[in-house]
């Protein structure tokens, strides 16, 4: 099976060390390093466990010859764009299972008018993950509440709309909430 682990886990900046702490059960750089390789045999259970440990979706790390990947022409540092020293490719973002979307039609906070913030919808239990991001609460009567997560206590979230001068809200036991996960916008 051709594989992109190694390319994947470089476009997000991790080390070996890295994904082997972030895999569960926890691995080490060496055993990484065999499975990018090649010279250890990279199993279903082995991709699907690197995928995790990485955020992407196992499907990313396989080369599939239908799936068309955007070639990256440089390297942005702080010192301005660089020539890359290999050849390298993004994968377009796929949606996942638990992926929705909100489009904003008003600029508010960092968003401006265009744009489309992906969410990933997590359960109650997962609510810690989402601490100092922004996040999309229903509410009662198909309404919600769109700001950022600044605390959890007592089942109750406390949310900082994004507006200046806004008030902090509490929501108490939201079922689901939908942490921001990607920002699509055209220049």
């Amino acid at each position: 099976m051709l594989h992109r682990i190694r390319e994947v886990r470089k476009a997000r900046g991790l080390t070996l060390d890295d994904v082997a702490k972030a895999c569960d059960p926890p691995t080490t750089a060496q055993t990484i390093g065999r499975l990018e390789t090649g010279t250890r045999t990279l199993s279903l259970d082995w991709l699907n466990r690197i995928a995790d440990a990485l955020g992407v979706e196992s499907s990313t790390l396989v080369e599939l010859p239908d799936r068309i990947d955007i070639p990256v022409a440089a390297r942005l540092t702080a010192d301005g764009a660089r020539a890359l020293t290999s050849s390298a490719s993004l994968s377009p973002p796929a949606p996942g299972g638990a992926t929705q979307a909100i489009t904003v039609e008003t600029g508010v906070g960092d968003y401006r008018a265009g744009d489309e913030i992906w969410i990933e919808r997590l359960a109650p239990e997962d609510y810690a993950r989402a601490l100092n991001r922004d996040v999309l609460v229903p509410r009662p009567a198909g309404r919600f509440l769109f700001g950022r997560l600044i605390g959890r206590e007592d089942g109750k979230l406390h949310l900082l709309p994004l507006g200046g001068g806004a008030r902090q809200q509490v929501v108490a036991d939201p079922v689901w909430i939908g942490v921001a996960s990607k920002l699509v916008r055209g220049l």
